[in-house]
């Protein structure tokens, strides 16, 4: 069995708008009433799943779920004529395209079974994120269906909040070997809620049966989430034996980078000093909401042969502290080689940069479904679903429009029925 690094990106939904439901998210709040662009939102990460098919990585897609979501509200006792402003924005969030937040994923070479567990997060501490987990479940279990090289369990149950892939992170030697998986949560965000709670990643660890001398629990720091990391993948990220991050990411930075070297020896820190880059900076450009990933030998392109590359947003090239930092660590001959940055400002203005748009799997692509898997002519389905049924802007304060509904739910089941997924619809 090959296996391979995945990146399955969420397909921005057709109901993409700006209500600032995410507390703690400070790019969600800022542009709260704005005026969404949809369909260009959705194109913008077409494009960065076809850049990323052109650096030679492997890339699959999830779908976007319905909305709104009818069943939650009759489940809540109303409907979309008669919920509120408020529950009906909790209902048309398209936030689902945050594929960080789909599940927790380890790969077969962690877990006691040799299989690739997976588990979706419930994500309780967000109502307008609290209802995905049974239309995400559902895709898992589609996707990776195969019995002898996967396991799709049940969410952790509430009231422990699990936010999936974007508090939890993987070190290793090589992709075949066993890695070290670390879990991230919070104690608190003062004034911001603490989103992974530590039963939850516990949980995760043991359902997926991890070695626990391979497992690392290690708190956010409250300074982090107070200034608007509301997931670690925001302040860190890791590729293979790198870890990058903010000098300020972590509650016992120390202890945590001592237990980490411990475990595995050969890791590189590359940590972004608070006095070059403060912690504001980094989340307002989302510096560390970027995918770390290995560039293949064999890429397309001569220019990406050899080393790691920072797939950023553009926010940070055009930060004049951010970018002559980035510049300087390229230029010092370090794991990361090459900086990337990609236009996803739809998804960046509601607090979602490149790594939120996507789940990481490590798993070979041939027992996985291949409908969940992307190639170029894909992608182009795709577009031309999307360029003629995603709605070219919505206001936020006009999500009762019923003929807004119809046109979403009709442009949601183009997508799944081009792409042969209509058991889902």
């Amino acid at each position: 069995m090959s296996l391979v690094e995945i990146n399955f990106d969420g397909i921005v939904g057709p109901s993409h708008n700006y209500t600032g439901l995410s507390l703690g998210n400070l790019a969600s709040a800022k542009n709260a009433g704005k005026i969404s662009q949809p369909r260009a939102a959705a194109l913008q990460g077409i494009e960065k799943m076809r850049a990323n098919i052109r650096l030679g990585l492997v890339q699959g897609a999830f779908l976007p779920q319905r909305r709104p979501d009818e069943a939650w509200l009759k489940s809540l006792g109303t409907d979309t004529a008669h919920a509120g402003p408020a529950l009906l924005a909790n209902a048309m969030s398209a936030s689902s395209m945050w594929t960080a937040n789909a599940a927790t994923v380890s790969p077969a070479p962690d877990t006691a079974d040799g299989r690739c567990h997976l588990t979706p997060a419930n994500l309780v501490t967000m109502p307008h994120r609290s209802h995905e987990w049974p239309e995400t479940l559902a895709q898992l279990r589609l996707a990776f269906a195969d019995a002898a090289h996967f396991a799709v369990h049940d969410p952790v149950p509430p009231p422990f909040g699990d936010e999936g892939a974007a508090n939890f992170m993987r070190l290793t030697a090589a992709h075949g070997e066993p890695g070290i998986e670390i879990f991230v949560y919070g104690e608190s965000g003062g004034p911001f809620p603490a989103r992974q709670h530590v039963e939850a990643s516990k949980a995760v660890a043991r359902k997926h049966g991890l070695d626990p001398e391979r497992t690392i629990f290690v708190e956010q720091s409250t300074r982090a989430i107070a200034a608007g990391a509301f997931h670690n993948d925001v302040v860190a990220v890791a590729n293979e034996n790198v870890l990058f991050c903010h000098e300020q990411a972590f509650a016992d930075r120390d202890g945590f980078f001592a237990e980490l070297q411990a475990k595995m020896p050969d890791v590189v820190i590359v940590e972004v000093p608070a006095s070059k880059v403060s912690l504001d900076e980094a989340i307002k450009t989302y510096l560390f909401n970027a995918q770390l990933v290995t560039l293949p030998e064999d890429g397309s392109s001569a220019e990406f042969r050899t080393g790691m590359a920072l797939i950023l947003p553009t926010e940070s090239r055009d930060s004049e502290t951010v970018w002559p930092w980035l510049e300087k660590m390229v230029a010092g001959n370090g794991p990361i080689r090459k900086l990337i940055p990609v236009d996803v400002r739809q998804s960046m203005a509601n607090g979602g940069g490149p790594a939120c748009l996507r789940l990481r799997v490590l798993a070979d692509p041939a027992t996985i479904d291949t409908r969940f898997l992307m190639d170029e002519a894909k992608l182009d389905t795709i577009r031309d679903v999307v360029a003629t049924g995603w709605p070219e802007s919505i206001d936020a304060d006009h999500l009762d429009d019923a003929d807004l509904h119809l046109r979403i739910a009709a442009a949601r089941s183009a997508l799944y029925e081009a792409l042969d997924l209509t058991e889902l619809i």
